[in-house]
């Protein structure tokens, strides 16, 4: 005879786990009849009377388990027992008996104890060993000195938890016997479970009704749904499939689709059991119009550019979610709420978009130093909407040692079309290096896919053009006369950049692989071009949980002219905080007779470094070379090696890092130490 089961609501709940079981999944004969006040409560070890089709309680692994807790004193009132199945023999050695061969166990003395579960080989997967031990009273006080009878009533807690446990998957007349004995090697006590699962009942039927109202896409959605007659009366794997065919539902048109809880009937003379769930697919719709609530934002129109689905496409809640995501991630908004609408034609669904502003504004400011460089103040205000939609304008300002700069930004985000942006910039500097001093005038306008935190983009790409006028001097002016160079030049730089890392601001593993290469045309002293190609990779590899081994490599190469022509400021130069760390910046590589650097044609760079993790702290150990050459061709002999220790602190946005490195083989002036400040990782 078969009973009708479902999943029971707890009342009391016990640590949290996803998937536990409901605490009343007990059999109850039907005509049972409840104690009433003042009468006595029956025996824990009283047999129950044998009664034909007693069913169960389906159990709901969606819940926690409802395991009151007791609390750890002889004098306890002990928990109700729980009555067992039919056949099935559920025993604690409350009396401190043992069987033979073992040593006796004193009652009253407090000791450690280990749990040990005995008969569940091939049952107990790792997700059921991490429900047990996070629900286990045994486990909670493993560690802990405790006396006999404080380990038994623990022992009759997790009697009922195991037997709960196994009927979730599928073992309905498990024989489970728990008893205490010493260990007299370890010193200490065993909670031992021997635990006979018995059979393993297996589904005789499995129907989801209402599927069959989904026509044509009734196949694919069953094949969501990957549980079939014969397979084993598994909860978690009957939870897992409702979530799976739902998903799926919302994932091919039917955004009102509704599915039930399932219904297992359990039949224990046949070890069988009957699953039936009821589907309300809502009907098939495809996407319809976009309605606001409130357009201050944003048009539909512009919405509907950011949305990955267009009017008529099939319905996908995936791409409902991923439109909230890039809503949220413009920085106009605070919160996003989609709710699908049903047109009321039957074939589509509007989607309602209620958005909260954020502020559109942002002042900041950031503080840096560098040996080489100086200090560095640089503050910024930003309005994000300041040309709507999207169009953002940038003010900024760089006061520092050696490089003072003001400049203004236009930013569309999302233009044309997805993901796609495109900027515009103004600015002055005047920059007093090393090298050499330069006063620039720079246009730029660059069209680009980027990358974010939210959205971190395998690909990105840019193309841009520059036009630069450029005042500056350098040793091939003081050989020329002493006197400044003023340049003109064009460029039309393209990038391409693979980002195969987890993380934008702290990879752990993973690489990323970059070139870029910029055409260019200098108008002075006559025109000619030249052409500057860079490679940048690096790779993250994690060794432990704690330990990451980072490693980068850069290239370099301008032909097409020799360096002498090239404006100073458009070379490659090595040395610094994001070059090879222990040196100033742009000090590597060739010098003139006063013994500043000049830059060169050819760059190669490369470091290695140890990120090991400490909680919100780290230590960061590494080693950078580099090189820079006059010639095509980057150098690899003559490296410059710097080698150092860093420390991050990870904050919420970000590690903010500070390096303290020295040069290995110094060139006449380096410095011995040299301090860098900065946030995000090194590369």
């Amino acid at each position: 005879m078969a009973q009708d089961a479902q999943p029971s609501a707890p009342q009391d709940q016990a640590a949290p786990s996803a998937g536990a079981a409901p605490a009343d999944a007990t059999p109850q004969a039907a005509d049972s009849v409840p104690v009433l006040p003042g009468e006595a409560a029956l025996s824990p070890l009283a047999p129950m009377a044998e009664e034909p089709g007693i069913g169960v309680d389906w159990p709901d692994m969606g819940q926690p388990d409802a395991i009151a807790p007791i609390l750890a004193e002889p004098g306890d009132a002990p928990p109700e027992a729980i009555a067992p199945l039919e056949g099935e023999d559920v025993q604690t050695a409350t009396d401190g008996s043992t069987e033979p061969g073992e040593a006796r166990v004193e009652g009253a003395a407090e000791q450690r104890y280990e749990t040990v579960l005995n008969g569940l080989d091939g049952i107990m997967d790792d997700q059921f060993k991490l429900r047990f031990n996070e629900l286990s009273v045994l486990k909670q006080g493993e560690g802990k000195a405790a006396n006999l009878a404080q380990i038994n009533r623990r022992i009759k807690e997790d009697s009922s938890l195991l037997d709960r446990m196994l009927r979730a998957k599928g073992y309905y007349d498990a024989r489970i016997r728990g008893g205490v004995t010493s260990d007299s090697a370890k010193g200490r006590l065993r909670a031992a479970f021997d635990i006979v699962p018995g059979t393993l009942y297996l589904l005789e039927s499995v129907d989801l009704m209402g599927l069959e109202t989904t026509g044509e896409r009734q196949e694919r959605l069953r094949a969501a749904f990957p549980v079939h007659a014969g397979d084993p009366v598994d909860a978690d794997r009957i939870t897992a499939a409702q979530a799976s065919l739902t998903t799926a539902l919302g994932e091919n048109g039917y955004p009102f689709a509704k599915v039930e809880d399932p219904t297992v009937r359990v039949d224990h003379d046949s070890r069988k059991g009957d699953l039936d769930m009821i589907i309300a697919s809502g009907g098939y719709r495809t996407f319809g119009n976009i309605i606001l609530t409130d357009n201050r934002l944003f048009s539909a129109r512009h919405i509907q550019r950011i949305a990955r689905f267009d009017p008529g496409d099939t319905y996908m809640a995936s791409d409902v979610e991923d439109l909230r995501k890039a809503l949220v991630a413009t920085g106009l908004v605070s919160s996003v709420t989609l709710t699908p609408k049903d047109a009321g034609d039957g074939e589509h669904v509007d989607l309602s978009v209620d958005m909260s502003p954020a502020p559109p504004r942002t002042i900041a400011g950031e503080v840096g130093y560098g040996t080489g460089e100086g200090f560095r103040v640089e503050g910024s205000w930003q309005h994000r909407n300041f040309f709507p939609p999207e169009g953002a304008l940038t003010l900024r300002g760089v006061a520092g040692t050696q490089e003072q700069l003001a400049s203004a930004t236009y930013r569309r985000n999302n233009f044309k079309k997805r993901d796609q942006v495109l900027t515009g910039v103004l600015s002055a500097a005047n920059s007093n290096f090393n090298a050499y001093d330069a006063r620039t005038l720079l246009a730029q306008v660059t069209l680009e896919r980027q990358t974010n935190i939210v959205f971190q983009k395998k690909w990105v790409w840019s193309v841009g053009a520059e036009l630069v006028a450029s005042d500056e001097r350098d040793s091939f002016s003081k050989i020329a006369g002493g006197g400044r160079r003023t340049f003109l030049i064009g460029a039309l730089p393209v990038g391409l950049t693979y980002d195969g890392s987890d993380d934008l601001l702290n990879p752990s593993s993973g690489f990323r692989l970059g070139g870029r290469l910029s055409p260019e045309l200098s108008f002075q002293d006559g025109t000619f071009g030249y052409v500057r190609a860079q490679v940048d990779g690096s790779i993250y590899q994690p060794m432990t949980d704690r330990v990451v081994i980072a490693a980068r490599t850069r290239l370099g190469s301008i032909f097409g002219s020799s360096s002498s022509r090239i404006a100073p400021s458009r070379r490659f130069y090595a040395g610094g905080g994001g070059s090879v760390r222990g040196y100033g910046y742009q000090d590597i590589g060739p010098r003139d007779v006063n013994n500043d650097p000049i830059g060169g044609k050819s760059l190669a760079e490369f470091s290695l470094e140890a990120r090991v993790r400490f909680g919100n702290f780290g230590v960061v150990p590494f080693v950078d070379a580099g090189n820079i050459s006059t010639s095509f061709l980057p150098r690899f002999r003559d490296l410059r090696i710097g080698a150092g220790m860093g420390v991050r602190y990870y904050s919420n946005f970000g590690p903010i890092r500070v390096d303290v490195g020295t040069p290995v083989n110094p060139q006449k002036g380096d410095p011995r130490i040299a301090v860098y400040v900065s946030l995000g990782q090194a590369f």
